[in-house]
């Protein structure tokens, strides 16, 4: 008891007998000080008092689904930094092949009474992943908001970039460029950024008189080396320019057109998605699709907030629009 009391008296910056009386719940201590001393027994892995354990922590579970794609460390960036303006502390949550699942951590998180959750990517927006983790945040009516595109049936407020609007971008700068022959190398079937992706491509396509048949769509998960062997199949099928789901799967595609001999983009064009950290300095510096992340992990939190201070939580899709970021990776096409 004596450690737990030193430990959480030396995190908040006040006396062990101020700590005492918060555990058990004396009176003579303020509320914003009571508050940090409940957050940093949260956050030191101490169990509350058992009459304290009903009350939600200032933390705010953040739960991501990788580390390796730079646009989630960006997000984990700008949430964290709206989070603690608004005396919020994040708890870092991230899946590695064969470790935690999100369901884990969505139990660990409700174990340590977390006020809210923002999920950034993850198996909401999977149509074919286990969803049984969500529907115990809405029986527990815990606060939880969503970053990018969801499946339908889930009842929480979403902050998203228009995929729609991503692709008509990438498509339009292709074809302004004189390509005709376009891929699209997209994330999952069940994936719903990348099912509007694709519908918004095929509707484009359409209208501009472009093929784009299942030889010209591939799919891949989010990695740069799945991205280079799906890549490899939409240089199979003669195409000239490469519309990409995410960065990582861009600088794939970028090398799967150099194992083919040919060159990037004298030869072939490949345009990303997100305009995650150093694409400027790949080579070539990669076009790409800028996410507006800061304004959207800010709106996220807001909604967040909203939520937890009573609320009621909007059901509609708070969409933000891309932007075009035209670098080394595009360039006219040399063959009609």
């Amino acid at each position: 008891m004596s450690r737990r009391l030193a430990e959480v008296a030396q995190k908040v910056g006040v006396s062990e007998a101020t700590v005492s009386r918060v555990l058990n719940g004396k009176p003579g201590v303020s509320e914003p000080t009571r508050q940090a001393v409940l957050t940093a027994l949260d956050v030191l892995g101490y169990e509350r008092p058992t009459k304290l354990r009903g009350e939600r922590a200032r933390l705010v579970g953040l739960v991501l689904p990788e580390l390796a794609n730079p646009i989630f460390p960006a997000f984990a960036e700008v949430v964290g930094g709206a989070l603690a303006q608004q005396g919020f502390t994040p708890v870092l949550c991230t899946q590695t092949a064969g470790g935690i699942s999100e369901a884990d951590y969505v139990e660990l998180l409700l174990g340590q009474h977390v006020s809210g959750i923002v999920f950034a990517g993850g198996n909401y927006a999977q149509r074919d992943a286990g969803h049984a983790h969500y529907e115990r945040l809405v029986r527990r009516n815990l606060p939880a908001v969503l970053i990018n595109a969801s499946i339908e049936s889930l009842p929480f407020p979403r902050v998203s970039c228009d995929d729609e609007v991503a692709v008509e971008q990438a498509l339009g700068h292709l074809t302004a460029l004189g390509h005709t022959r376009i891929g699209m190398l997209l994330g999952p079937a069940d994936h719903v950024p990348s099912e509007r992706k694709l519908g918004a491509a095929r509707a484009m396509a359409a209208r501009l008189g472009i093929e784009l048949g299942d030889d010209r769509v591939t799919r891949s998960a989010y990695s740069l080396e799945s991205g280079q062997a799906a890549a490899a199949r939409l240089l199979r099928a003669g195409v000239t320019g490469i519309v990409c789901a995410s960065d990582p799967l861009a600088l794939g595609a970028i090398r799967a057109v150099r194992r083919a001999g040919l060159r990037v983009p004298q030869d072939v064009s490949v345009v990303g998605y997100d305009d995650s950290a150093l694409m400027n300095c790949t080579d070539p510096p990669l076009t790409t699709v800028r996410q507006p992340i800061e304004p959207m992990g800010r709106a996220a939190i807001d909604l967040l907030v909203g939520q937890i201070a009573g609320s009621a939580a909007p059901q509609d899709e708070l969409l933000f629009e891309p932007e075009l970021v035209v670098r080394g990776s595009t360039a006219p096409a040399t063959t009609a």
